[in-house]
């Protein structure tokens, strides 16, 4: 059974950071693209940012360009995500996802497993 567990949300001012983990077991994450989606309130969920299964490619939805970097290790099978200069707008559950290939995707249905989600809350 494959779960994918996220930790690291909480509380946060405007303009401080941030870091999520997420901790997949069940299955080896090295053969699989990684992302990380957002969904703030009263919204839909929507991209974050993407890794490729080595770690070579990266995407970012522009909204987070510049401010957060997504990483993985494939030995601990873990990705990560580091956020900074946070913004109220940022305000989200955030949820890890494993994809289907290794490539990047920004689509939701490229993403086969799915976090429960943790919190993140950017105080103005």
């Amino acid at each position: 059974q494959v779960q994918l567990v996220e930790s690291g949300g909480g509380l946060v001012q405007a303009g401080g950071s941030l870091s999520l983990s997420c901790a997949v077991s069940g299955r080896a994450i090295s053969d699989y693209a990684m992302g990380w989606f957002r969904q703030g309130p009263g919204k839909e969920r929507e991209f974050a940012a993407s890794i490729s299964a080595a770690g070579t490619y990266t995407d970012y939805a522009d909204s987070v360009k510049g401010r957060f970097t997504i990483s993985r290790d494939n030995a601990k099978n873990t990705v990560y995500l580091q956020m900074s200069t946070l913004k109220p707008e940022d305000t989200a559950v955030y949820y890890c996802a494993l994809a289907y290939s290794r490539a990047v995707f920004t689509t939701e249905g490229a993403y086969g497993y799915w976090g429960q989600g943790t919190q993140v809350t950017v105080s103005s």
